[in-house]
């Protein structure tokens, strides 16, 4: 009875495991929908400039004119990917860090710190109400990357 309750579970994880390859399109050796992100592949990165003016003057605890954040969300909005938003955003943080010369830890601008500034760029799609993947299910429209310190 314990061999055949395996291996239905086991055929039943295979046939889900299969189904969901062929929805998302796993067509390359890394796989999933994340790989159609890959700048390697030819995918164009949004520069997101709008966004980058929101996240700086939020960082700083500034108001952000409703015209900045709706050219933030449009932009954000244009990406048609939605699994690509939020490596996009992580770009164009990683570039405001470039351009100011930050290091861990430091002030990006003064009154915001590099932690700040990731939370704030992260919780972009939240703000937008523009929808990204969620693989832990838990509702959240913040990127994942805001738990990870490299970014």
């Amino acid at each position: 009875m314990w061999m055949k309750t395996v291996f239905w579970g086991l055929l039943l994880f295979m046939l889900v495991a299969t189904t969901m390859a062929v929805e998302y399109g796993a067509r390359s050796h890394n796989g999933g929908p994340w790989s159609w992100c890959d700048p390697a592949t030819g995918y164009k990165v949004s520069a997101l400039t709008g966004c980058r003016a929101m996240v700086k003057l939020q960082c700083v605890g500034s108001q952000v004119p409703e015209a900045v954040l709706r050219d933030c969300c449009q932009q954000l909005a244009d990406i048609n990917n939605e699994w690509c938003r939020c490596g996009d955003l992580s770009s164009m943080l990683r570039s405001v860090y470039q351009e100011l010369g930050v290091r861990e830890g430091k002030e990006v601008l003064p009154g915001c710190r590099k932690e700040v500034m990731k939370l704030t760029a992260a919780s972009v799609p939240e703000v937008c109400k523009v929808p990204i993947p969620n693989p832990s299910g838990d509702g959240a429209g913040v990127c994942y990357w805001a738990a990870y310190p490299d970014v």
